[in-house]
């Protein structure tokens, strides 16, 4: 059976979270659309039954003041006909009377009181012996009108910032697609460069040596060394998207083979550089061995890149807490921009002039994907050094 993958799972939560977000925005738009109609309901029952007083008020002298007050409070259009649903009086129309001929004015409360039946049922105006004396129509408030679109633009709104920052997000995981696929073309190359660099100089000594048992030994001896490093770094590569095997092993050997490694590499650079691993003697962790030499590896090389000065220092810590193995790799380079902690896993990303950006990101994969554990910068300062961690399932 097929699995789908994580992306895709990903990308079908955020859509059901979408439409859910949505669905709430509408039905609470909804309820306060309702509510505010309710109350508008109820402010013309006021209305209908201050008329009602009126038209049973038998005092020729009473105060009306109260009930014209609550006329004066409606702010939505209303219609009042007569028992015969003849309009005869309104309240804000959008309309300009004094451009209309009495004629056209009617007709145009007609039309509007069947479009204000079609929206609202009327409010019948009854006399004390239940005598029909008219009706109200009424439509909705500019503000249930502006609420019941408010949904809609929102959805509007979150369509196009979505749909902006998809082809952000595209565009920039098309661009770190293509500094991966550089940036492993570049690391392979510079892989393969420096043991096949050798082996070229190996094979001028072998013509030279051809008299020299003892020499071409030796030559051969070393000619074996880069071999075995072609191995491994072909190793390396062949693990990089598939999972690894893993294996209970000695930690503290594959530190100081990587240590080792680099050791020999120092003085090529032009640098005086101390890497420093502590004497414990076994510490025993699940991992592959290839891929956490290039982990060290990369590492380092941040680390010596790092130095600005010939009296450089990387030094390993190694400890146990608990069921995890704690590694700092920690060296007194120039330090890190605390703004810049966030961006030197990205791909791509590198603050050299000759870098591709590749090594820590790479080196971040293996642990986290590939070892089910963690890589971070425990510890940095411009001009104090840094201090990497890496913590692994013992």
């Amino acid at each position: 059976m097929q699995r789908r993958p994580v992306s895709a799972n990903f990308k079908i939560a955020l859509v059901v979270m979408a439409i859910l977000i949505v669905i709430s925005v509408l039905f609470y738009t909804q309820s306060i659309v309702e509510k505010l109609q309710e109350r508008e309901h109820e402010s013309l029952q006021l209305h209908i039954s201050a008329l009602e007083y009126i038209a049973n008020d038998s005092s020729p002298n009473g105060d009306y003041t109260f009930e014209t007050s609550v006329t004066d409070l409606i702010d939505f259009p209303i219609l009042m006909t007569d028992a015969s649903l003849n309009p005869y009086t309104a309240k804000n129309m959008d309309v300009d009377s004094s451009k209309l001929s009495a004629e056209e004015l009617q007709q145009f409360h007609i039309e509007e009181r069947d479009r204000m039946a079609e929206i609202n049922p009327p409010i019948v105006v009854t006399f004390e012996d239940s005598t029909i004396l008219g009706y109200l129509f009424y439509d909705e408030s500019d503000l249930v009108k502006e609420l019941r679109a408010l949904p809609y633009i929102e959805i509007l709104v979150a369509s196009m910032f979505i749909l902006i920052g998809y082809i952000g997000f595209s565009y920039i995981k098309r661009s770190e697609q293509a500094n991966i696929w550089v940036g492993m073309s570049k690391e392979t190359a510079h892989q393969l460069g420096t043991p096949l660099s050798s082996m070229l100089g190996w094979l001028e000594l072998l013509h030279e040596q051809t008299d020299d048992p003892e020499a071409l030994r030796q030559t051969i001896a070393e000619m074996e060394k880069d071999v075995n490093r072609l191995n491994r770094i072909a190793l390396r590569f062949s693990k990089i998207g598939s999972k690894p095997q893993l294996v209970e092993q000695n930690l503290m050997e594959t530190i100081r083979k990587s240590a080792d490694y680099y050791r020999r590499r120092t003085p090529q650079l032009g640098k005086k550089v101390a890497i420093i691993v502590p004497d414990t003697e076994s510490v025993n962790a699940r991992y592959n061995a290839e891929l956490l030499e290039w982990v060290f590896e990369n590492l380092m090389k941040n680390a010596l890149d790092a130095m600005e000065h010939n009296d450089g220092r990387i030094e390993f810590f190694v400890s146990h807490r608990g069921k995890k193995v704690i590694i700092d790799v920690q060296d007194n380079g120039k330090g890190i921009d605390l703004r810049l902690k966030k961006d030197i896993f990205r791909p791509g990303y590198s603050t050299k002039k000759r870098g591709w950006g590749l090594g820590l990101s790479l080196a971040r994969r293996i642990v986290q994907d590939y070892h089910s554990g963690k890589l971070f910068v425990h510890d940095t300062a411009p001009g104090k050094g840094t201090t990497f961690r890496i913590i692994l399932p013992a």
